[in-house]
């Protein structure tokens, strides 16, 4: 499948926007955890903010993001797994869908419930894993923009594909 013109702008600008919407949450949520660490702003104030980012912002924006990420590249010349590039960066994100849901998001609900009792681990852990998935989704755009490594699949090797929106 592959898209015309058009719909390829579309879909890559929508997946630009929700991608800078995922740096930009997961740059509040460290901003956040940075602060009920410190003490900069209140933990009763903090932490309910961030299971809230969390849970409207960040989750969805990580399903988004991946999901517009596999489309994009499914219908452009790029491919999903032709080019490495491609295929790390569907990995970081993968990896980043699966630690999002299974461990960021319960821990913020829980911060969000703790508040001041919340303890001393898991406020450094509210810091260090933000810290992380901003690092890796810096990782992903640099590789978007570098396009390093070359090809993973030769292009008589790929099956062809059908013109989708014409």
């Amino acid at each position: 499948m592959k898209f015309t013109p058009k719909w390829r702008k579309a879909i890559l600008t929508l997946h630009v926007i929700t991608a800078v919407g995922w740096l930009g949450a997961d740059m509040v949520l460290l901003t956040l955890g940075v602060a009920g660490l410190t003490g900069g702003v209140g933990k009763d104030v903090a932490y309910p903010a961030m299971s809230l980012v969390g849970a409207f912002l960040f989750v969805p924006l990580t399903y988004l993001v991946w999901v517009i990420g596999v489309v994009n590249a499914v219908g452009t010349p790029w491919g999903l797994l032709r080019w490495w590039w491609v295929a790390v960066k569907l990995v970081i994100v993968t990896v980043m869908l699966f630690l999002v849901t299974f461990l960021l998001y319960p821990g913020l609900v829980h911060a969000g419930e703790l508040k001041d009792a919340l303890p001393r681990r898991d406020q450094i852990n509210l810091v260090v894993a933000p810290s992380v998935s901003s690092t890796l989704l810096v990782i992903a755009t640099v590789l978007s923009t570098y396009k390093p490594w070359g090809r993973r699949v030769k292009p008589e090797d790929s099956p062809s594909r059908a013109v989708v929106g014409a």
